[in-house]
């Protein structure tokens, strides 16, 4: 089993920070952020000297970026603004590709999985069509990262269902999405959409379509939940992971941002503590 750092959690910190922290814990593998206004984000206009000067910085830590994570919504009602909302993400695919990366995190959207008519379902799987067609021809892949609507509460958050979280929506991706396209497994996210379902349902129903990882846990307090890291709560990673046939790289993804290195750590020793053979190369 292989350990690397996920972006989310870090995005206020330079990606130069990102890097240290990495080899402070000594992984070498790192995600990725395109888009938003946060100083650890890759900025779209970014120019061919900027990217240069981002490579040296991250092969001189003797990291690996091969993860980009994308902002994105199939899910739009209104058709202009889905057609500049696939514009962005090929455009963030094509900055991906010449970022290095071999594998992009997308979403299928936000809109509630009991809001889908038939029409977005159909504009939606149309947008992943052409995005994958766009990957292939890059020599990329798509994760759809298994992830719900959240709504802030208090210092967390409500979660529910959009279409890559409810089990028929999950079923119904798996047979009309592009054979190629895969799934972020985020089990965190699956446990707080709903608490009810096993975790290792969804693991065999995605089975061999699990391209992509992240690792960490939410925390129910009150009637809303908060982000964790594995091992501070009662998800059972060393059940589950029985379970995932992904042999790639698990990506631990904390975060609270003012303890990020502290969570970090604690994931990274309870994954130690199921997993003595883990690796981070």
């Amino acid at each position: 089993m292989i350990i690397g750092l996920g972006e989310w959690g870090l995005h206020y910190r330079t990606i130069e920070d990102h890097c240290r922290i990495a080899r402070k814990f000594d992984l070498q593998y790192l995600e990725l952020g395109i888009g938003g206004d946060f100083p650890g984000r890759i900025q779209r206009e970014i120019s061919q000297q900027e990217i240069n000067n981002l490579q040296t910085c991250i092969n001189d830590y003797g990291i690996k970026a091969p993860f980009v994570v994308l902002e994105n919504d199939f899910t739009l009602v209104d058709s202009e603004q889905l057609r500049k909302m696939k514009d962005r993400v090929a455009h963030d695919i094509r900055l991906a590709s010449r970022l290095g990366a071999s594998h992009v995190r997308l979403f299928t959207g936000f809109a509630l999985a009991s809001e889908m008519t038939e029409e977005r379902w159909t504009s939606m799987l149309e947008a992943f069509a052409l995005m994958e067609d766009l990957c292939s021809q890059l020599g990329m892949v798509i994760s759809i990262e298994t992830h719900g609507r959240n709504t802030q509460v208090n210092n967390g958050f409500i979660h529910e269902h959009t279409t890559s979280t409810e089990w028929k929506s999950l079923q119904r991706l798996l047979i009309e999405l592009p054979s190629a396209v895969g799934f972020n497994f985020d089990p965190g996210n699956l446990k707080a959409v709903d608490s009810s379902r096993p975790l290792t349902d969804y693991a065999r129903l995605l089975g061999n379509r699990i391209n992509y990882c992240h690792l960490k846990d939410w925390k129910r307090i009150e009637d809303y939940w908060v982000a964790c890291a594995p091992g501070d709560d009662d998800l059972n990673y060393d059940e589950l992971l029985k379970e995932v046939p992904f042999q790639g790289v698990y990506l631990i993804e904390y975060e609270q941002v003012n303890d990020v290195e502290e969570g970090i750590g604690r994931s990274l020793k309870y994954l130690r503590s199921i997993r003595p053979e883990l690796r981070t190369e």
